[in-house]
């Protein structure tokens, strides 16, 4: 299954949101698993970012659909990348 990460930032809203329900981080997993994407690994990092996450999701398509939804509800902006596994770089090239 292809592989995405997702560098996440809250915006004020979002910042309120989890503040008032730290639990909303494993409720929006919940939701991305709905829209047919999995939440492997999620992060919450210091700087740039609010949140890193490795996401599963059967294709590109899927996961746009994951990324506009939740960029849709003014609580969080994102930038999305495909990723592969380091050790298949030599059968790339």
């Amino acid at each position: 299954m292809p592989t995405f990460i997702m560098l996440t930032n809250l915006t004020p809203d979002g910042v309120k949101t989890l503040k008032k329900n730290p639990a909303r981080v494993a409720e929006v997993n919940a939701e991305v698993e709905a829209l047919g994407a999995r939440v492997v690994a999620q992060y919450a990092t210091l700087g740039a970012y609010d949140f890193v996450s490795v996401i599963e999701a059967e294709s590109e398509e899927a996961m746009a659909r994951v990324s506009v939804e939740m960029g849709s509800r003014g609580t969080m902006s994102s930038q999305t990348m495909a990723a592969f596994p380091s050790d298949r770089i030599a059968e790339i090239l």
